[in-house]
């Protein structure tokens, strides 16, 4: 079995929790690499029956530490709108903000498969459209596939991307750029809605799909899709069944302030870290013990 590429060398001791190179029957996360995690890799691991993490990621600095902790996929998700860019939902998110942030990660990492998003506008108005928006992210970001939300309704988009070379991630369930029409609920509850998301799942996968992320739908709902479908499912609050899960990373180390959604397992209080380090600055400055000698030139 030929060996997928895996995170770069670690040191000699390895944190806690990392992956050991003799824990390299999944290949995809941990041990040592030569080049990036591509979209054929991704589809090998299904049929392995490998499960893989992804997380989101806006910046170099950001993205450079998940590619060293062996994050094989990282997505720069719209969600940047909420978390980094102060806007209340991923709608306003432009074009050009999307392909500054994918270049960016993609700047900061050597392994991952890097996956930007394509904001609201962007692709709705038909293929020719998401062709040209998609061809930015390629060409100017530089980034290894693009993600667009919808089934049924972005099947003629997702086919043409991958026509053209553009491998494409999809996005079912809650889809966030449709806030406006759906809220923020879960989605698939029902007979009628439950069938309807099994059309959306194959229609992306007919279409060429490499991955569908399934966003708050019903754990039994999702465990039959990814049954049903030979392209890998990516879960959000989709319970444990799906063949990959996926993180907002604020929300995943504690950054998110107020509530975060159910879905969601807080592994730090970065939050709380971040403002206790802030306050011992700040006093002292106020008292006069820093700077001190040590931190001085002459």
């Amino acid at each position: 079995m030929t060996q997928l590429p895996a995170a770069p060398e670690q040191p000699e001791q390895p944190a806690q929790g990392a992956l050991k190179p003799s824990d390299s029957s999944r290949a995809l996360y941990g041990g040592k690499s030569t080049r990036r995690i591509t979209v054929r890799d991704i589809a090998a691991a299904k049929e392995r029956g490998e499960k893989w993490p992804m997380l989101t990621a806006y910046d170099a600095l950001t993205a450079s530490v998940f590619d060293e902790a062996g994050i094989p996929v990282m997505l720069v998700g719209d969600s940047a709108g909420n978390c980094h860019l102060g806007y209340e939902t991923t709608v306003p998110v432009t074009l050009d903000e999307m392909t500054m942030l994918s270049a960016a990660v993609v700047r900061g990492t050597s392994r991952a498969l890097i996956v930007g998003d394509l904001p609201f506008g962007s692709y709705q108005e038909g293929p020719v459209q998401a062709l040209r928006s998609a061809t930015r992210l390629i060409k100017e970001a530089g980034v290894g596939a693009v993600k667009l939300e919808g089934g049924e309704r972005s099947h003629r988009q997702i086919e043409l991307l991958v026509e053209s070379g553009i491998p494409v991630m999809a996005h079912i369930g809650l889809t966030p750029q449709s806030v406006n029409a759906m809220g923020y609920r879960v989605q698939g509850r029902g007979d009628e809605a439950a069938a309807q998301l099994l059309r959306d799942a194959k229609a992306v996968q007919d279409a060429g799909a490499f991955a569908v992320v399934l966003e708050l739908v019903p754990a039994e709902l999702a465990a039959e899709v990814t049954r049903v479908l030979h392209i890998p499912t990516v879960g959000i609050g989709a319970g444990p069944e799906t063949d990959a899960q996926v993180l907002v990373w604020t929300d995943m180390l504690g950054l998110t302030a107020g509530r975060v959604p159910k879905f969601v397992k807080q592994y730090v209080n970065l939050r709380e870290v971040m403002a206790g380090a802030a306050r011992s600055f700040a006093e002292d400055v106020i008292g006069g013990t820093f700077p001190q000698e040590e931190h001085s030139v002459h």
